[in-house]
């Protein structure tokens, strides 16, 4: 299917290998979207070269869009700026002539630790980019698509963990309830113009961030091993798997297609059965 010839597509924090961000382009690519890669660029604190895309890691991923015959473009961004997100609007409507689809991905999920022992600064930065991030990118695109009078998709990556509470992730967990709540709200006030605004909850995938909570977690929960981890999450799945990042992008893909025009303000799960609320 080609059902996005034309349409341009921006997925935030999309700069890394074997992510979210990236499974959702490639799908979007193979259905003909024109694709923007965004991501930080550079590290910043509490977000190292391992945990964001680089310009270089950006540009990669670009380029293996660009061999399933789509076309590209990388622009930086940190979300937390909402002048930022302005010029990433900006820059890829100058690039493809305006953008239909907006994927708000972009998430700290490394930062783990009880709560007596979370500091300001990790609570600002998860705060900034999971939530304030997708503030400051929906606004921006919003705004264009208002302007440009063709409406719109925006879709935010939110989680499992915006339906349910989890140790040692109380920045995390309230970021992604959080984006529940921009999610109903931005929709009913976009819906007159056009603009259906839905968020999907995955249950754990394992990305480079969710190996990270793979180790993190089997210790925590006194687990011999990561395999006997993953083996425990399976059972407990009744899909008998984690999700995978083509899970994600193919519900993306269903909310940004025609058929789902008049599904809008709706927290999707996408977890196997494993959540259900």
């Amino acid at each position: 299917m080609r059902r996005f010839e034309g349409k341009t597509i921006i997925v935030t924090g999309s700069g890394r290998a074997k992510g979210l961000g990236q499974a959702i382009l490639q799908r979007f690519a193979d259905e003909g979207a024109n694709c923007v890669v965004s991501d930080l660029g550079k590290p910043a604190e509490h977000m190292g070269a391992s945990d964001i895309g680089t310009t270089d890691e950006m540009e990669a991923i670009a380029e293996e869009l660009r061999g399933r015959g789509a076309k590209v473009a990388t622009i930086a961004c940190d979300v937390r700026d909402g002048a930022a997100c302005d010029r990433l609007i900006a820059e890829a409507t100058g690039a493809f002539g305006g953008v239909d689809i907006l994927v708000n991905n972009a998430g700290i999920g490394y930062i783990m630790k009880p709560l007596l022992d979370t500091s300001d600064s990790e609570w600002d930065a998860v705060i900034g980019v999971n939530l304030t991030g997708a503030f400051h990118c929906t606004r921006a695109a919003a705004r264009a698509m208002i302007e440009r009078g063709k409406g719109g998709r925006i879709i935010n990556i939110a989680s499992q963990a915006a339906k349910s509470g989890f140790p040692h992730m109380a920045p995390y967990t309230s970021s992604k309830h959080g984006m529940i709540g921009l999610t109903r709200s931005n929709a009913i006030e976009l819906g007159a113009h056009g603009i259906t605004v839905n968020a999907v909850c995955p249950n754990h995938v394992t990305t480079g961030l969710g190996a990270k909570q793979n180790d993190y977690f089997s210790k925590l929960l006194g687990f011999d091993s990561v395999e006997a981890y993953l083996d425990n999450m399976k059972r407990k799945n009744p899909m008998g798997r984690p999700g995978l990042g083509s899970d994600t992008a193919a519900a993306c893909a269903w909310l940004a297609s025609d058929d789902a025009f008049y599904v809008t303000g709706e927290a999707l799960n996408v977890s196997g059965g494993e959540e259900m609320h």
